[in-house]
């Protein structure tokens, strides 16, 4: 066990590694030695336009940039920032001093009078630049802004210009005219171009101005490239694509002799409420002084992948340890799959943590991303329950419980006696015969029928039923209660009061149900162990073939009956159902019946059982036919039923699940993360909401895109079902591949009434016991879509922000595209529940 262990946890850590150093690979640039000829620099606090630093904050950032920048460049020279240039000075460090031109003209005529004032007061100021795009976001006009260059160059002796992008230049050639120099803003990034384009089109944009005004000195007020952020079409921010450009750029601009300053020399966080998460991510220097990368050497993305490496192995060691140790029955590519796994889930959180806290997006403020992070810690946990069950299915040694029906045994005259219960309301009479004929021709020496109808009104329809029990002879007993409480769990605890006092087993079926004569034969003998509380058989059906919907309903059914059972049955944790089951009459009257409070009662008294401390048979053998629903609205309202069951179930035992010792840990694992998948519909749902929310938000502006850390792993986890649940039922479930595609389309199509169900269960309690129609006709095809008409609307909201986004976002921001693709998923649900719609719609005909 040693060495294996060591084995496995060696390969993980080294494929983890190999993954973490490939995306993280090391890539070249020429380096940098000399001093930048100028930076931006704004004197705001981290994270808050509103205030400044102070002398002290200054002059550390003075500190920090001396001997590496000759000049910088600032802005305006309003609330204190004017304090900057001396602090400058004292570093020896030149200023090309800004004054900020608004719309405000009593401002602006403050501001340039300010701002010559400083100028003239510090040698160290080298140029005046009066206004920052300010035509570009119109905050006045030409004309304004060369009346107020003029001003400043009549009062002072130094150069005077404006700043703002190239093509503002070209258009107001007057403007030129009017300044000492072109101060330009060549932003590749802005315009989509991509990094390996980048310095190129700085060139050509360069020299467009330069062939322009030809009398013109142009200074590059702004040139540089983020680090973080969103894409903006072929314009990708990275570090590694920051650190390119600026040596790329520096290199360049010393050989052609270039006259600029890059924006920017901070980070400055405070710019997110403006630009998004890219407006924070320019400088070369973090908000706190450190150097985002080196001028020389390799450039990785993350300087602390080793780190984030380290962490994520150290996260999965121990669950690694555990899992290899503990599940020795698995086989060695079970236990190597698993592994991988644990360790693929804690890489790729850490990689999220880390990537949040690189874009300054985990903070009191942000508390959505803190939501993502959540969510995608539970989207990862589901895909670790995914992970386990397809690791036992496929790799398991061999079943440590598996039963299979009893061929050995003979029942004698005095066998074991079996009262049958079989509950009915308002059911069609032929189809309730049928089944009584079928009990009737049990082979079984030793048992009664007890017919248990409740609450049925109409005469016609419970009277045969009463007539045929007669014609059956004295084993078969009918009951008509006219106005009984407690929905079929009433039903079913008069039926244990009316049991024969020499019963020692009880039996349920559903009215729709045909057993096999075998029945009895082949499931009463396990009950010789006293520990043996229930047996039960799996559902299943004998109308699969009549049409297509049927038969999608069919194998999604089996597959929960032939692999989620069967794994439960491991650990002596399966659901009892209320068909096809047999209860020792002591156990079931020691517990107290079944319970009327629940809409679920065969659910809630298996796990009752098993809080007793009773054991469960489970056998993957068909002994029993019954009916599936007829129609698409009959199939969401048993599931809703089911859903519904299982949330109120979680509320009344959630302290068996969550603490004591009644249940053991492996039964408490399968009922917790067996519902999990409800639990995600229900999560589906809201995300699905916000996501068109967050759409609406994003065309407005007022939002950015959800990092590609959030929605890559999203998509990931989703394949990785779709694929794990293809492989499940080619392991298990005796079908081809179209009959596996249908079934994956029956059960996503039920994903919008479970989340329904589940948060109805949360909140409420009352719901009453749906009855799942049988022998029903089929509907027409406008009354099939009106069965999927909530799942309509939500499918054409998610279609039309996805299409929006693309049309209007995807040639700015590639980002879009990871968001219209999870748009897009998130639809599959409600295409299931319209192509299910419009199959059952379909007229009848016998599936292949």
């Amino acid at each position: 066990m040693i060495p294996r262990v060591l084995s496995i946890t060696a390969f993980v850590l080294l494929a983890n590694f190999i993954i973490w150093a490939a995306v993280n690979q090391s890539v070249s640039e020429r380096a940098w030695g000399g001093v930048i000829n100028g930076l931006s620099y704004s004197g705001y606090q981290e994270g808050d336009k509103d205030h400044y630093l102070t002398d002290a904050q200054i002059d550390h950032d003075m500190s920090i940039l001396q001997g590496h920048v000759s000049t910088i460049r600032t802005y305006g020279v309003g609330d204190g920032l004017d304090r900057i240039v001396p602090i400058a000075a004292r570093h020896g460090i030149d200023v090309n001093l800004g004054a900020w031109i608004s719309p405000d003209k009593a401002h602006n005529e403050e501001e340039l009078t300010h701002a010559i004032d400083v100028a003239r007061a510090n040698p160290n100021v080298k140029r005046l630049i009066v206004g920052n795009e300010s035509i570009l976001r119109t905050d006045v006009t030409v004309d304004q802004l060369i009346g107020y260059i003029d001003e400043a160059k009549r009062q002072t002796s130094i150069p005077v210009s404006t700043a703002e992008p190239w093509h503002v230049w070209l258009k107001y050639p007057q403007l030129a005219d009017s300044v000492d120099f072109i101060t330009v803003h060549i932003l590749p990034y802005w315009e989509g171009i991509p990094e390996s384009d980048a310095m190129a089109y700085v060139m050509y944009r360069y020299r467009q101005l330069a062939t322009a005004f030809p009398n013109k000195h142009i200074f590059i007020g702004e040139v540089g490239w983020p680090s973080e952020g969103q894409w903006v079409r072929g314009a990708e921010p990275s570090l590694v694509n920051e650190a390119k450009f600026i040596r790329d750029f520096l290199n360049t601009a010393s050989a052609d002799r270039l006259d600029y300053s890059i924006v920017e020399s901070f980070d400055q966080p405070w710019k997110r409420s403006i630009e998004g998460t890219v407006g924070a991510h320019w400088g070369l220097w973090t908000a706190d002084g450190t150097p985002k990368f080196s001028m020389s050497g390799s450039i990785t993305e993350s300087a602390r992948w080793l780190q984030g490496y380290a962490f994520a192995s150290l996260l999965a060691f121990l669950p690694i340890q555990w899992f290899v140790r503990r599940k020795h029955y698995l086989r060695f590519k079970g236990q190597l799959f698993y592994a991988g796994l644990i360790q693929a889930v804690a890489s790729i959180f850490v990689w999220a943590i880390m990537a949040a806290i690189a874009e300054r997006i985990i903070n009191g403020d942000t508390v959505v991303w803190c939501v993502l992070l959540g969510a995608q810690g539970v989207l990862l946990a589901l895909l670790l329950v995914d992970g386990y069950e397809l690791a036992e299915v496929l790799w398991s040694r061999g079943h440590r419980r598996y039963f299979e029906p009893r061929t050995d045994w003979t029942p004698p005259p005095d066998a074991p006696k079996v009262s049958i219960h079989l509950p009915c309301y308002n059911e069609p009479p032929h189809m309730v015969i049928e089944t009584l004929n079928a009990l009737a021709a049990l082979d079984y020496p030793n048992y009664e029928v007890l017919v248990i109808d409740n609450n049925t009104k109409d005469d016609a329809v419970w009277k045969p039923l009463q007539e045929h029990c007669a014609k059956l002879g004295p084993k078969f007993r009918f009951f008509h209660l006219a106005d009984w409480p407690g929905y079929k769990a009433g039903a079913l605890n008069f039926g244990l009061k009316e049991t024969a006092p020499d019963a020692a087993v009880v039996g349920v079926i559903d009215s729709d149900y045909i057993v096999s004569p075998n029945w009895l034969r082949a499931t009463v003998p396990y009950f010789d162990r006293a520990e043996v509380a229930f047996v039960q058989a799996p559902q299943d059906y004998r109308d699969g073939g009549e049409t297509l919907f049927k038969r999608m309903c069919y194998w999604e059914y089996a597959g929960f009956f032939h692999i989620g059972m069967v794994q439960r049955n491991e650990r002596n944790a399966i659901i009892q159902h209320g068909t096809m089951t047999l209860i020792r009459k002591s156990t079931l009257q020691q517990v107290g019946g079944w319970a009327e409070w629940c809409i679920c009662e065969d659910a809630e008294l298996g796990l009752r059982l098993f809080e007793n401390g009773h054991e469960a048979v489970y056998m993957d053998a068909s002994l029993g036919r019954g009916l599936m629903p007829d129609n698409f609205s009959a199939y969401k309202t048993q599931r809703f039923r089911w859903a519904y069951g299982a949330a109120q179930i979680l509320k009344h035992h959630w302290r068996a699940l969550a603490e004591g010792d009644s249940l053991t840990q492996g039964q408490k694992y399968h009922f917790i993360s067996g519902w999990m998948p409800w639990f995600a519909d229900a999560a589906h749902i809201v995300f699905a909401t916000a996501a068109i929310l967050w759409s609406v938000l994003l065309m407005l502006h007022w939002v950015e895109f959800p990092p590609a850390v959030f929605l890559v792993p999203t998509l990931s986890v989703f394949v990785f079902k779709i694929v794990a649940g293809l492989w499940l039922y080619h392991a298990r479930v005796k079908c081809g591949m179209a009959d596996r595609i249908g079934a994956a389309v029956a059960g996503m199509a039920l994903s919008h009434a479970v989340a329904r169900a589940m948060w109805q269960g949360m909140f409420t309690s009352g719901k009453p016991f749906f009855r799942t129609p049988k022998c029903e006709d089929k509907p027409a095809a406008m009354q099939a879509f009106l069965m999927a008409r909530e799942e309509l609307g939500l499918l054409l909201a998610l279609l039309s922000c996805a299409w929006i986004i693309l049309w209007k976002f995807t040639t700015q921001n590639q980002n879009a595209d990871l968001w219209a693709g999870m748009l897009l998923v998130q639809t599959l649900p409600y295409w299931a529940a319209i192509a299910m719609a419009t199959v059952n719609a379909w007229p009848k005909k016998k599936a292949a």
